[in-house]
């Protein structure tokens, strides 16, 4: 199982948990319904439609609503404490919350007396969390954009704002940056760094990059960032490496966005209604080259 946590940008929204469900653009907790758009509602549409494809069950969600000003984090983070280890998910992934460093320690030290211990994947600001608290290494995988890359790799920035300007966010400057990050301790196992070109990659460098299909139109829509998260998590629960999880999520998310046909007018959900078709011709091919490297030798 797969449990999802985040925010929502109402002041008014209630503290709510439960499986979520897909309704035409909208998704569903309960009795309460939030529109899909960017951040942690597009992460969440993403996991759906991926877990479609892979028969996973429904995937539990842990939201609130904040509007930055944090009260709505802070009483979900305390409701976390006491709550998300009795889930039983297999992964669990953090999206926005407002960044709180002791709260965050307090979810984890909760987190880790969890057994068998969930895999454990952030963004945004729960992310910053993580790398703010010195506990990056707890983490299976973070999902950064190119700026948020570059915080990781300042070891004394303690949010992106304060990123010092040496430190660049120059795409051309990645490997650097990611070394630097791990070298600090301030990267998790993995990092699937989101950007014109995508990139996955550990401390032993980087494994592969992904440019193609390149939708320029894409480059300017707010959510593709929180659609590749959403894939790359429920390929993960299924049982699928993390490396190979990564690699085959940033292909399935260009994919769908090629097949939507974005224009700069277009919305994430266009996107979205895509990623079943974009994941199973993704993994067939997978297949077709697990087949073609098993295939037995013909006696000569």
């Amino acid at each position: 199982m797969l449990s999802v946590v985040g925010t929502v940008p109402d002041e008014d929204f209630p503290l709510i948990s439960g499986e979520v469900h897909l309704e035409e653009n909208r998704i569903r907790v309960r009795e309460t319904t939030i529109a899909v758009n960017r951040g942690t509602s597009a992460l969440i549409a993403a996991v759906l439609k991926a877990g479609e494809v892979l028969g996973l069950p429904l995937p539990l969600a842990y939201l609130v609503g904040d509007i930055g000003l944090g009260h709505g984090s802070r009483r979900l983070y305390d409701h976390l404490v006491s709550h998300v280890g009795r889930s039983q998910a297999r992964v669990i992934a953090f999206h926005y919350l407002q960044p709180d460093v002791d709260w965050h320690n307090k979810v984890l030290i909760a987190l880790q007396k969890v057994c068998p211990q969930p895999l454990l994947i952030a963004d945004a600001g729960f992310m910053y969390a993580a790398k703010m608290s010195g506990q990056s290494q707890a983490y299976e995988l973070f999902t950064p954009d190119a700026g948020e890359l570059a915080f990781l790799a300042d070891e004394v920035a303690p949010h992106p704002f304060y990123t010092r300007g040496f430190i660049l966010h120059d795409e051309n400057r990645m490997p650097d940056l990611i070394k630097r990050a791990y070298e600090h301790k301030n990267a998790a196992r993995y990092l699937l760094v989101k950007g014109r070109e995508d990139c996955i990659a550990s401390k032993e460098g980087i494994h592969a990059t992904i440019d193609s299909p390149m939708e320029e139109a894409l480059e300017a829509m707010g959510g593709t960032g929180d659609t590749l998260t959403g894939i790359v998590s429920a390929l993960i629960t299924s049982g699928m490496d993390t490396l190979e999880a990564a690699v085959l999520a940033a292909r399935i998310n260009r994919l769908a966005g090629h097949y939507a046909k974005p224009k700069p007018a277009s919305q994430v959900m266009e996107i979205i209604t895509h990623i079943p078709r974009a994941m199973e011709e993704v993994l067939e091919k997978r297949t077709e080259k697990t087949c073609t490297k098993t295939q037995p030798m013909k006696n000569q």
